[in-house]
């Protein structure tokens, strides 16, 4: 069983290419950084525990933020459901499935067959469009080849994975409401949104001052690491090219913040998009600069990376800063 005419949301994140695809299923076609910017979706953590093997440096809000935060923005119907009985769990998306409905699915990657190179990762999106006897038939990212196939045990692991960020056996629809939604007024809000909760951090991993702890803790990470090559290149990777959009999601947001000034052309707009085209540039330079380090082994690299980082914190607290004033 497949739901028919569904449209593929052509993305490069996770997250915004399932709820994309459910929004093109209700008749809202939106640009992948017009949806991550609408979801408020720009942040930063560095996240290092004891049970994990090397730090995490993520560039977006917590996972589930962003869907929610796009729903209220556009005043759609969000129902988001738990439940850790694996069957269950598949008996209620089977259930909207033969319904017609699209559904958006929270997994671990590392389950999933047609990833190339697996790893652990439980924050992993995907559109469900149907199934079989055997597979499920799920709607990833465009390095992920879009629509995809993977079977129904290996799907049934995927979703009740545990561990960091991980969820149980959750998914969520999205439906229109009788209240439409206002894309300018909806757009200035969600920069206002997205501004006031990046310069408030409550802890000082997030946020600029996160970015600002990260470049003195990349230097203790290189002095205790057991694997410099695959740990700086694994992070590298994760930063550029594994469901990002490039430079930790600051393309994402400078293309936002470039629709955003063509369509209500306010200054504070065209300065934030002229910035962070600068700070996506920066991004760019320190995950070369991992590779580097990856590569030699060379301290140097990591003090370099220092540096931009720092560089970064200032540049995107003040930019962060013009964007409330909208």
């Amino acid at each position: 069983m497949k739901i028919e005419n569904i449209k593929p949301f052509n993305g490069q994140h996770c997250e915004t290419t399932a709820t994309g695809t459910l929004l093109q299923q209700i008749g809202i076609d939106l640009s992948e950084p017009m949806l991550f910017g609408l979801g408020e979706g720009l942040g930063f953590i560095y996240w290092n525990m004891k049970t994990m093997d090397f730090p995490f440096i993520g560039g977006r809000i917590k996972p589930d933020l962003l869907t929610q935060n796009l729903a209220r923005n556009l005043n759609l119907e969000l129902t988001v459901k738990e439940t850790s009985s694996q069957q269950k769990a598949w008996d209620q998306v089977k259930e909207l499935l033969d319904d017609g409905q699209a559904v958006g699915l929270k997994m671990d990657c590392y389950h999933l067959e047609y990833f190339s190179n697996p790893f652990h990762f439980a924050g992993h999106y995907a559109a469900i469009y149907g199934y079989d006897d055997e597979n499920a038939f799920l709607i990833d990212t465009r390095q992920q080849c879009g629509q995809v196939q993977t079977s129904l045990k290996s799907l049934a692991r995927a979703r009740a994975e545990k561990g960091p960020m991980a969820s149980k056996n959750l998914y969520y629809t999205l439906r229109k409401t009788d209240i439409k939604f206002d894309l300018e007024k909806a757009i200035a809000a969600a920069i206002r949104n997205n501004a006031a909760e990046y310069l408030n951090p409550s802890i000082t991993n997030i946020s600029y001052k996160g970015i600002l702890k990260t470049s003195i803790e990349i230097v203790k990470w290189f002095n205790t690491s057991k694997n410099i090559e695959g740990e700086f290149k694994q992070a590298a990777m994760l930063m550029e090219k594994a469901g990002t959009g490039g430079a930790l999601f600051r393309n994402l947001y400078r293309d936002f913040l470039k629709e955003s000034y063509e369509l209500l052309q306010l200054d504070p707009l065209k300065s934030g998009y002229e910035a962070f085209s600068e700070i996506a540039e920066l991004w760019t330079n320190v995950s070369q600069l991992f590779e580097k380090v990856s590569q030699t082994k060379e301290i140097q690299y990591i003090h370099q990376a220092s540096d931009i980082l720092k560089e970064i914190s200032g540049k995107e607290k003040r930019t962060m800063e013009i964007l409330t004033t909208l």
